[in-house]
Formats: C-alpha cells, structure tokens, sequence
C-alpha cells in the first residue's frame, strides 16, 4: 500500500478474469475517490458496474443515495455505464457475504481508511477483503 499504486489481488481459486462485471464499495472518503479514479481503465472494460454504499441505519438512504447518483454520474462522464445501489445493513452484521453474492468479478475499493493498527486490532474492511474475498479485488489507498 505503500508503493503509491494501486493493487490487484487475485486469489488463489481464480484462474481467468472476463471483465465482465465489477462492483464499486463506495465510501465518501479519499481512499474511495483515489480507488475508482484508479480503476478507470479496468471499469471502462466491464460490462456492468454496480457502484455499492452500505449503510446501518435506513434513516440514512436518502443521502447515500444520493452520493451514489454523482458517482454514478462521474464515471458516466468517462465513458462507464453504472448503475447504484445502497445495501442496508444494521450494525454487527456482515456486509460482506451480501457483496460476494452479488457475482461481480472484481471489486473496487479504498484501502485501509481507518489507521493500521486500529484496523488490526479491530478488524475492517480492507483485511476481510484481503483475508476473506473469494473474487479479485482492485485497492487503492
């Protein structure tokens, strides 16, 4: 995460990669704008881009929502059909399964939003995406 590229992680189940779909976990952080910025090129190639926000209180759709709808708008301004989503789900449940489900075959997101050792002691998304992904993964920090 250091080398001021982004990665892609393949697991070891993936043998070839279509580029047919890809999900985009959006979080209004900079991690976020600097992995879709990124993963331009890759998206430009796939077929269909779902762009994603979780959220744990249903009082807050609206407004991710609407985030949504200007990054879905961003990347229509290069060239990326998209469309959005928003996954709610109450806090101490696992978002996770419900992404992988979804059947994209990669992911893009930002990495490590939150500080190392926080996330280390605590656990988060960028580690389970690196521990438990079952599909390629596009990270940006």
């Amino acid at each position: 995460m250091r080398a001021g590229w982004p990665v892609f992680v393949v697991p070891p189940n993936v043998s070839s990669i279509k580029l047919k779909s890809a999900m985009v976990a959006w979080k209004d952080t900079r991690e976020a704008r600097r992995a879709i910025h990124d993963a331009l090129p890759p998206l430009r190639k796939v077929q269909d881009v779902i762009v994603v926000e979780v959220i744990e209180e249903e009082s807050r759709r609206v407004a991710s929502q609407n985030r949504l709808d200007d990054v879905v708008s961003w990347l229509e301004g290069h060239g990326i059909a998209a469309v959005a989503r928003v996954f709610h789900f109450p806090e101490h449940t696992d978002p996770m399964v419900k992404l992988w489900e979804y059947g994209t075959e990669f992911l893009v997101a930002g990495a490590y939003g939150h500080a190392r050792l926080r996330e280390s002691i605590f656990g988060g998304f960028t580690r389970d995406l690196l521990k438990r992904s079952p599909q390629c993964v596009f990270l940006a920090h």
